[in-house]
């Protein structure tokens, strides 16, 4: 939902869960990945999906 630009609102209501449970976790994946914003995020997933397509 993020890398497609869903706000941690959406995110959280689409999952049941409270904002801050959102913006927890995607701290601890932006970290983990190495990426700073929701930009970055998304051009992460488009590259990880060009490359599985060419799989």
């Amino acid at each position: 939902y993020v890398a497609q630009g869903a706000t941690n609102r959406e995110v959280a209501r689409s999952l049941s869960v409270s904002t801050r449970t959102v913006d927890y976790h995607l701290r601890n994946v932006f970290a983990a990945l190495g990426v700073r914003s929701r930009v970055e995020l998304a051009r992460l997933v488009e590259r990880a999906e060009k490359t599985r397509a060419q799989l």
